[in-house]
């Protein structure tokens, strides 16, 4: 039985090849992207590579496949050309996402662009009314994610979070990812015992960890509360391995996928090498 540690992976001749890469550096669980992550319009999927996909994954083992949307959408946008792009190419996701069986769609929830988090969060708020209800064929929850605060993004505290999905006409179709990197750059401090204690009894009384659907394993290139979103690989950065360590060995969250953005290598090396030292940081007989 694969554990729930894995990685994001290539799509690189076709999005059906993901789960095999996956399976070869050791994965449980990956995340993708369902298209090129530079570009605002994906190329279609067909329905051949739709069922390729489907069978691959179901030939991997692999227990989850999560999505993550493209860097380019900014749903905290104004009115304009960016927020136009912003909620046409999110809907594309939400629809290729309904065809390949992909039932959580990671994002992050935008940034306001100097007119006001409260504003960007509105902002955010409508344009999932307007999505929600222009894809119904996707039934899967939308994970915000965790951020680092850098420049004008929203979502780095687990208030604003909250505030995103009470401010919405569909709650209950929003979870979390929470990104180790991230939310350390923004101030939670997860590498003490007590500091790890008190961050999720926060994150459950603000948001209810029955909303934590995902993790981004990451240490970070810079310091606490930093505001500065530079992932690091496994232990070598500012957060050290006890935060990991008790993450790891946290029976809450022993099925919440656990996925790799650490700078790569060559052929993936650098994720093995994670994988490795992660699960060596569980306590023997723990999956």
């Amino acid at each position: 039985m694969k554990d729930y540690l894995g990685a994001h992976m290539s799509i690189a001749g076709g999005i059906f090849n993901a789960p095999e890469r996956g399976v070869k550096v050791g994965c449980g669980v990956i995340q993708v992207f369902t298209q090129n992550s530079n570009q605002w319009k994906g190329k279609a999927i067909s329905d051949a590579d739709v069922k390729l996909f489907k069978e691959k994954w179901c030939e991997s083992g692999l227990n989850e496949i999560v999505s993550h949307d493209i860097y380019l959408v900014n749903l905290g946008a104004a009115p304009g050309e960016v927020r136009d792009k912003s909620l046409a190419s999110f809907r594309e996701e939400m629809e290729r996402c309904a065809r390949l069986g992909i039932t959580k769609i990671v994002m992050h929830p935008g940034a306001h662009v100097g007119d006001g988090e409260e504003t960007g969060i509105k902002r955010i708020c409508e344009a999932f009314k307007q999505l929600f209800t222009e894809v119904p064929d996707y039934s899967g929850k939308v994970l915000l994610e965790t951020t680092a605060g850098q420049g004008s993004n929203v979502g780095y505290t687990f208030e604003q979070l909250a505030a995103i999905i009470d401010g919405s006409k569909f709650p209950d179709r929003f979870a979390i990812c929470y990104d180790t990197c991230h939310t350390f750059a923004a101030g939670y401090d997860i590498t003490t015992p007590k500091g790890y204690e008190q961050v999720f009894a926060d994150f459950d009384r603000i948001l209810g960890l029955e909303l934590l659907q995902c993790f981004h394993i990451n240490d970070s290139k810079k310091g606490l509360n930093c505001r500065v979103d530079r992932h690091e690989h496994i232990g070598q950065g500012a957060m050290g391995l006890e935060g990991f360590r008790l993450l790891m060995n946290d029976p809450r969250f022993a099925k919440v996928p656990k996925i790799l953005e650490t700078p790569k290598g060559d052929n993936d090396e650098m994720d093995i090498e994670n994988l490795k030292v992660l699960r060596g940081l569980q306590k023997k007989g723990k999956k």
